[in-house]
């Protein structure tokens, strides 16, 4: 029984040792752990004060619910206008310095909001403002970073590099909201000052890598080239498939934007309580990540994409129906490690089949579906909770995404069948 385990451990232990030989992943590998740490501290911070400021101003818990909805939807609006041009700017021009300036405007919305929370203004209306400046730089950061990361490594450890990039953004999704719930008990402006620290560190990170970025120039008018990366998308039905079911599955089954009306009003566990759900799908999706950046899946993609994706569902239902904040925890646990695994699928399967002329139109198309799972999800959520409850919004959308594994299942035989991620 030990050898076998020896011999897969040693091409997991010379994988990670050749990716930190590369010269500049450890950077960018850095710099994406601490931008997501921002991310994630801004997040708990702003849909905290958001719902708090609501439910202080007299609104209800459904119409609270609903003002945290409107986040998603602030920030999804600028993204969703500007993808297609921010994707073509990523297969035009330097990667780098496109993240780069991406994050330091990050660093600036996060400025804003620290300095509306320590003077205490209480209009919701500067907040949403600097949301939607917020989704505008995401949307030219999303594709250039993921066109980027391949630039960085040889093909045969994208695999590798997509697994620990993915773990990157877990982990940080742990420590972020558990920062972010101490800090917001606080202060909220000491939140999202320490988004802007992290921003800025991040920043300098990338500024130090070396390796040529910009991509090597395409023929054609922006229209022109945006149009042919519109239809790769839509004629790789393997591309097309794994991004849509991830947007309507997350859409539909996206509790999390939640849990902010789950914490205070639901379970009565404050903001301390708050930190801990935040955290929970990251934990799941870490210690699922940490397993697959050693042992990639390599055969029957398909099927296990879509096993993830319903228990995906059906932990949302659990998540929704639970009284208790361990079981809510645990079904948050279940939620991101079951998400993880489809996430890291969809990835791998997208940056192989795609050339690296065309990464950011597609990262781009990929980017806005993922964030309209997200972001506009957030915003399902909050009106449906406006109307139903926040406790049958949940459960609806986890049925909904078990509902919508079912139908791509039949709809996308091809990626149903995706074998192997090499």
């Amino acid at each position: 029984m030990t050898e076998p385990s020896q011999s897969a451990d040693a091409p997991a232990a010379a994988s990670l040792k050749a990716l930190l030989r590369q010269p500049d992943f450890p950077k960018f590998w850095a710099a994406r752990f601490i931008a997501i740490l921002g991310v994630q501290i801004q997040a708990v911070a702003l849909g905290w004060q958001v719902y708090a400021l609501a439910r202080e101003t007299g609104h209800s818990v459904a119409e609270g619910a609903f003002w945290v909805g409107m986040i998603g939807l602030a920030q999804f609006l600028p993204l969703f206008c500007l993808t297609l041009i921010a994707g073509e700017a990523a297969d035009r021009y330097d990667r780098r310095r496109t993240v780069v300036i991406s994050i330091l405007v990050d660093s600036c919305t996060a400025g804003v909001l620290a300095w509306l929370a320590f003077s205490g203004h209480t209009g919701l209306w500067p907040i949403f403002a600097a949301s939607v400046l917020f989704g505008a730089s995401r949307a030219f950061l999303s594709p250039a970073n993921s066109a980027m990361a391949p630039m960085l490594v040889p093909r045969e450890l994208l695999p590798r590099a997509i697994a620990w990039n993915s773990l990157a953004w877990q982990s940080a999704s742990i420590i972020g909201p558990a920062i972010g719930g101490l800090l917001c008990a606080i202060s909220p402006a000491l939140a999202f000052g320490g988004s802007v620290v992290l921003y800025l560190t991040a920043s300098v990170l990338l500024s130090l890598i070396r390796t040529n970025t910009k991509p090597q120039a395409q023929p054609g008018s922006r229209v022109a080239l945006i149009k042919e990366g519109l239809a790769y998308v839509w004629g790789n039905k393997i591309v097309f498939g794994s991004i849509s079911l991830d947007l309507f599955a997350v859409l539909l089954g996206g509790a999390t934007a939640l849990l902010p009306v789950f914490a205070r009003d639901v379970l009565h566990v404050g903001p301390e309580g708050f930190g801990i759900l935040r955290a929970a799908p990251a934990i799941g999706a870490t210690i699922v990540g940490i397993y697959l950046a050693a042992v990639p899946i390599r055969r029957h993609a398909g099927i296990a994409m879509f096993t993830g994706v319903a228990l995906f569902g059906a932990a949302t239902i659990v998540f929704g129906l639970s009284k208790y904040l361990w079981l809510s925890v645990a079904a948050l646990v279940v939620l991101g490690a079951a998400d993880m695994v489809s996430v890291f699928i969809r990835q791998t399967l997208v940056q192989i089949v795609t050339p690296d002329a065309m990464r950011g139109r597609v990262a781009a198309v990929s980017g806005v579906f993922i964030s309209a799972s997200n972001e506009l999800g957030e915003f399902e959520s909050g009106l449906v909770a406006r109307f139903i409850g926040p406790v049958a919004a949940a459960v609806v959308g986890g049925a909904g995404a078990l509902a919508v594994t079912a139908l791509w299942a039949k709809l996308f035989p091809v990626l149903r069948k995706a074998d192997r991620l090499t």
